[in-house]
């Protein structure tokens, strides 16, 4: 490249959004509430690599899924040729990690995670190649209660966050072999509309029917409407856990809808099966799915380990809190130290460290390219930061052992001047925890940590 060449830019991956600072107030806010939610229910974190063997993926979600056919990021380790995968979700994960280190040896896990997902999908509004996902798992429990409580869990989150527009659809599909009797006279019932379906539901028909009932194609909801319902082929042990489920969430007062064409691409799931549902994003209406899957942990080599969970989507909740309104501040600090010349800039990076050391967050002024370094210039960035004090140290003040000490916003009770003091410098720490303790009107702007 020849010197006066400039090099050429890079832009992100399609699909995979930076999160900058300006947004990081409302993905915290999100965080803190979700995490203080499942905490209160007794779920414990678990962590699992973003990357897994292909085959775990292959095996758990069914080799003739859309995500294993034609939205996995699959590669192939160049040191040593395994096939390996960014995981498109994360229960195949958890489950394979609690196989791996017998976590279910005491007893049930109440377990949930956080994190990035990978699909090669078409990016839109709230749906992204790189997307974040909140999920719980329960691992090893049996009854309706379970289930229950996941759902109540969703409920809570979506009051939490102030969210009012997310609607509860509820289904069973059975037990294996009550999905087996269905899918064949369902086989049948299409290919008496073949005439009806699309290309899609034709490659779908003999290796995932099931997911032709999910199909978005105006043209095709009168035959999918009439087609076998799963409900009528439940026998008595599956109809009294749907049951279970459907009384505690009444006997909480929480609303539902019972959805006969609610299924699951992934092979699985079985019983009861809910999706949290919007109209606020347009055609992609889902906001959280779950359900139980009994069988997932044979499938993995496991013991059989009965078990449900959810999963919901971070940008698309994150979409649902921006238009309801939800306000949320953006991170500031509590004071900002401005200072002029060498003698004031080491003494500046003393006082900054004292009050860190007192609990409260400082932002301490540094030499930047693109602005002067004047008293004029400083407090400009002190008052951009959001800070509600600045300390203030010039030749003056270092001269007299001192360091001006000035309000940033407005103090009640003095004509709502912004007020100003000199303090002893070995004083200054004592006096803005004074100061931002007893200031009740900044409390918005300021906190103090104990």
């Amino acid at each position: 490249m020849s010197e006066n060449k400039k090099a050429e830019k890079i832009a992100g991956v399609k699909g995979m959004n930076d999160v900058l600072p300006a947004d990081a107030g409302l993905w915290e806010l999100f965080e803190n509430t979700i995490q203080a939610v499942l905490k209160s229910y007794g779920f414990q974190q678990i962590r699992t690599p973003i990357v897994e063997s292909t085959a775990l993926f292959a095996r758990g979600l069914g080799a003739v899924t859309d995500i294993v056919e034609k939205e996995m990021y699959s590669f192939a380790d160049s040191m040593n040729g395994d096939l390996l995968t960014l995981r498109p979700e994360s229960t195949a994960g958890v489950v394979r990690a609690v196989i791996e280190h017998n976590l279910t040896y005491e007893g049930p896990k109440r377990l949930w995670y956080s994190g990035p997902m990978f699909r090669h999908e078409r990016p839109q509004r709230g749906r992204y190649r790189q997307f974040h996902q909140v999920g719980a798992e329960a691992v090893g429990f049996t009854g309706p209660d379970i289930d229950a409580e996941l759902i109540m869990m969703c409920q809570r989150m979506w009051d939490d966050l102030g969210l009012d527009n997310i609607k509860l659809e509820l289904n069973s599909i059975g037990d294996a072999d009550e999905r087996k009797r269905h899918r064949a006279d369902l086989i049948a019932y299409f290919e008496q509309h073949l005439d009806v379906l699309d290309e899609d539901a034709k490659r779908r028909l003999h290796t995932n029917p099931l997911r032709i009932l999910d199909t978005k194609n105006p043209a095709m909801q009168d035959m999918v409407n009439a087609a076998p319902q799963l409900l009528a082929y439940l026998g008595e042990e599956s109809l009294a856990h749907f049951e279970g489920v459907q009384t505690i969430l009444r006997h909480n007062n929480v609303p539902f809808t019972i959805n006969p064409r609610l299924v699951r691409g992934m092979d699985y799931y079985n019983r009861t099966v809910f999706e949290w549902v919007t109209d606020q994003l347009g055609s992609q209406g889902t906001v959280c799915a779950g359900g139980r899957y009994d069988t997932l942990f044979d499938m993995f080599g496991g013991k059989p380990t009965p078990s449900c969970g959810f999963a919901m989507g971070i940008e698309r909740l994150l979409e649902l809190m921006k238009a309801s309104g939800e306000q949320f501040a953006a991170s500031r600090c509590d004071v900002y130290v401005v200072h002029q010349g060498a003698a004031a800039q080491l003494k500046a990076s003393v006082v900054a460290e004292r009050l860190r050391d007192a609990g409260l967050d400082v932002v301490l002024h540094c030499a930047s390219a693109s602005a002067s370094g004047s008293f004029k210039a400083q407090m400009k960035r002190a008052d951009a930061s959001g800070a509600a004090y600045a300390v203030i140290l010039g030749e003056d003040e270092v001269a007299g052992d001192l360091a001006t000490v000035k309000a940033l916003r407005a103090t009640p009770g003095e004509g709502h001047q912004h007020s100003q003091a000199s303090v002893p410098f070995d004083s200054v720490a004592d006096y803005l925890v004074d100061q931002i303790i007893g200031d009740d009107d900044g409390a918005e702007h300021i906190h103090y940590h104990h």
